[in-house]
């Protein structure tokens, strides 16, 4: 089954590359993309076999978001979100997971990790109230979450508030149209709202601390693999501008001013070149991280501080990929700053994706701490 999602999945990836200025514009994946993309098998390759899903590996899972960020940054970012669906459902219990995945694999969700939402214990669950930022795919997705602060008796003594996320279907959220962006239009990442709306008690989930209900390598430990997933998105996006630059000088192109062709610019043959390094180190890292955790995930040897590494690399990925894109984005000359350059549409992706929560220089404050320890 894997291979055969690999195949349909790798079949759409020039229709993607394609559309990517529709989606841009759109400022959503396109229904009919994300409907092709679900027949494919997308949202269920990394569902359990028992609930009808591929279980694919999960390094064949980041090669895959490589390649569809390679095609187009947002459809990467968002199908990277649509993909990880059942390891997030999986810090459900097990009887309301099977549930959600009785009529089918290709459940997806969206949501908020940050807890700006409002949870208040009654009878059989919570009342719920909050506005999440960053809603990724929540347009096309069938449930959404957002993580809240429960509130609690002050004069329980507890230091530290209680968070959970809270899960409702999409037509019960009011999504306020905010993602109007630099960068990564395409994802649909809008603010959700619930006012004042009971969340089951099932329908609740520790998204930080919960135990997954599946065993197994790959529901390990979700959020780490949520991180490597991010530098592969960011990868991804090097790789296409790099692609693109490279078919963009092969094309003839002459700057301005100069008395030879941009590909026979020594300056543009270092730029070119360097980048292309920059690219393999990236990549090399990336693929030694995600080889080091799946073994890990596989013996259960997953200490407290390897979150520390994974984000590590992370932070780095998306740096360096951001590096390559810059240099890509400069070596492409005065034709890069056109709206119909694809460079410059890679410049604001990567740009924008630098900006993610995780994938701060801080992490690198906090890998040097360890080895001081």
């Amino acid at each position: 089954m894997t291979d055969n999602i690999e195949a349909a999945v790798r079949a759409l990836l020039p229709q993607i590359r394609e559309r990517a200025s529709e989606i841009e514009t759109a400022r959503r994946m396109p229904t009919d993309l994300v409907d092709a993309l679900r027949k494919a098998g997308m949202f269920r390759m990394l569902t359990p076999k028992v609930s009808g899903g591929a279980e694919m590996e999960y390094p064949v899972s980041v090669q895959l978001l490589r390649d569809l960020a390679r095609a187009d940054g947002s459809a990467g970012w968002s199908l990277m979100i649509g993909c990880e669906t059942p390891q997030l459902l999986a810090l459900l219990d097990r009887a309301t997971f099977d549930e959600l995945y009785a009529s089918g694999p290709d459940v997806m969700v969206g949501g908020a990790f940050a807890p700006k939402g409002s949870a208040t214990r009654v009878e059989g669950g919570y009342r719920v109230s909050g506005q999440w930022g960053f809603a990724s795919g929540c347009e096309h997705a069938h449930w959404l979450f957002g993580n809240c602060v429960v509130a609690t008796d002050s004069a329980s003594g507890n230091s530290l508030p209680e968070m959970r996320c809270m899960m409702r279907k999409r037509e019960d959220w009011q999504i306020l149209d905010t993602w109007h962006t630099s960068g990564l239009c395409g994802t649909g990442s809008h603010d959700i709202v619930l006012d004042d709306v009971f969340v089951p008690e099932q329908h609740s989930f520790d998204l930080f601390g919960g135990t997954p209900c599946f065993k197994g390598p790959l529901f390990a430990a979700p959020l780490l693999q949520f991180a490597l997933h991010i530098a592969a998105v960011a990868l991804g996006i090097a790789e296409g501008a790099l692609e693109e630059l490279t078919e963009f000088a092969k094309a003839g192109k002459t700057r301005l001013y100069a008395r030879s062709s941009l590909a026979d610019g020594e300056l543009f043959q270092y730029r070119l070149g360097h980048a292309e390094a920059d690219v393999q180190a990236a990549r090399a890292m990336l693929n030694a991280r995600v080889s080091d955790y799946w073994q890990r995930a596989h013996t259960g040897d997953i200490p407290a501080d390897y979150r520390t590494t994974i984000q590590q690399t992370e932070a780095w990925v998306v740096e360096m990929s951001a590096r390559v894109v810059d240099a890509c984005y400069t070596a492409g000359g005065g034709s890069s700053i056109y709206a119909g350059s694809n460079l410059q549409r890679r410049l604001r992706d990567i740009h924008t994706l630098t900006q993610h929560a995780s994938a701060q220089e801080g992490v690198f404050a906090d890998a040097g701490r360890l080895l001081l320890v």
